[in-house]
């Protein structure tokens, strides 16, 4: 990045003028499409500031509503000294859809973003990939097959897509940064809607550092811009490009994962999604999947598969955790129905409250059940 002097567009490089157009109000990927590939950034800018004449689509364009009046207002040199600062001070980089690393999945994209703001390697986006999506208020056990399922496929070198939210994407992403023997493993790519200077939510500022560390984070979204609603579903287009195979792990029948298959779909992306409760209203989203005709994943195999990395007879998986007795396979087996209460559990296996909570004691210590919020659940896998 050059060292410009206050005031002129010609001082900055082309894309940290991409960068400050897209700051602009109102811009969104069409338009600063239209703007940066048909004009390059420099002719942008100055067109926008009213400095070149505009071309017929141009002229169109900046006739739209106030919008013209307003990018003229906002394309300051002022814009252009914060955007860089930010960028630097973020260690930020800004790709062009026209630039050698800008990732040749995303660019061959319908949809592909003009301008690409990264941190990381981008080298995660050349590995085989897979995306795991899911709902926020995510059960603990789908969290926690999340985490699992995301450790798992990093050990088999494979890159793991997802949006960084709370819930299943954020345990996806832990499981892949876990400590793995595989060399070299898999990477995160994280997907985020808002700047990369923006942490949301707040409380994964240390995830998205070690995931930019380890892998990559990207967002189509200029620095300090706040996560708009709207950017979401924009956010969600990119993660469903960026993935080879789509698994959803836990959703309802509508929302934000549904919005990321349905982009999936368009792409030709495979839809795969874990098996949930019909009692459960998290997995009413991944069960109408599975009745549509995707393919169900109930252990990581089956992702390698779809993937054409089958390694099940080089690496045979078998579950570290000690078999449960025959009494306390029978807990198991009632809480993998749906998650009950100590009462309602006690109540279906008609034994003994006691003998109950000793067998919930020694499951929950070798990791087969989980207790949250008074509600007891199954553990599929370790």
């Amino acid at each position: 990045m050059s060292s410009p002097q206050h005031g002129s567009v010609g001082n900055y490089d082309e894309s940290t003028v991409a960068a400050a157009l897209a700051s602009l109000s109102g811009v969104g990927p069409a338009r600063l499409r239209t703007l940066v590939v048909s004009l390059g950034a420099h002719d942008a800018w100055r067109t926008v500031r009213g400095e070149l004449p505009a071309r017929d689509h141009i002229a169109a364009l900046l006739r739209d509503g106030d919008l013209g009046r307003l990018w003229c207002r906002e394309a300051t040199p002022e814009l252009l000294d914060r955007t860089a600062a930010a960028l630097s001070a973020g260690n930020m980089r800004v790709l062009l859809i026209d630039d050698p690393e800008y990732p040749p999945v995303l660019r061959n994209d319908h949809a592909a973003p003009a301008v690409l703001f990264v941190r990381g390697n981008l080298a995660a986006c050349a590995a085989r990939r897979v995306g795991i999506i899911g709902t926020r208020s995510a059960s603990a056990a789908g969290r926690h097959f999340a985490r699992r399922l995301g450790t798992q496929l990093a050990a088999a070198g494979v890159a793991v897509v997802s949006g960084l939210a709370r819930g299943i994407d954020a345990a996806a992403h832990r499981g892949v940064l876990e400590p793995t023997d595989t060399s070299p493993p898999g990477a995160p790519i994280g997907v985020v809607a808002s700047g990369l200077d923006v942490v949301y939510p707040r409380e994964h500022s240390a995830l998205w550092h070690d995931v930019a560390t380890r892998g990559v984070l990207m967002s189509e979204s200029p620095p300090g811009c706040k996560p708009d609603a709207f950017r979401f579903p924009l956010r969600n287009r990119l993660l469903a490009a960026l993935s080879e195979v789509l698994v959803v792990v836990e959703s309802r029948a509508t929302g934000g994962s549904m919005i990321t298959v349905e982009e999936a779909a368009k792409r030709g992306v495979t839809v795969m999604a874990v098996p949930g409760s019909p009692h459960v209203a998290t997995s009413e989203g991944a069960n109408l999947l599975l009745a549509q005709g995707c393919a169900p994943v109930c252990t990581v195999d089956d992702v390698l598969v779809a993937l054409g990395l089958d390694h099940r007879r080089a690496h045979p998986q078998r579950d570290p955790r000690p078999t449960p007795s025959a009494a306390d396979r029978r807990v198991v087996d009632a809480l993998l129905a749906r998650p009950l209460t100590f009462d309602d559990l006690v109540a279906s296996l008609g034994e003994r409250a006691v003998d109950v909570a000793l067998s919930l004691g020694r499951l929950e210590a070798s990791g087969w059940v989980t207790c949250t919020a008074g509600w007891w659940e199954a553990l599929l896998v370790a």
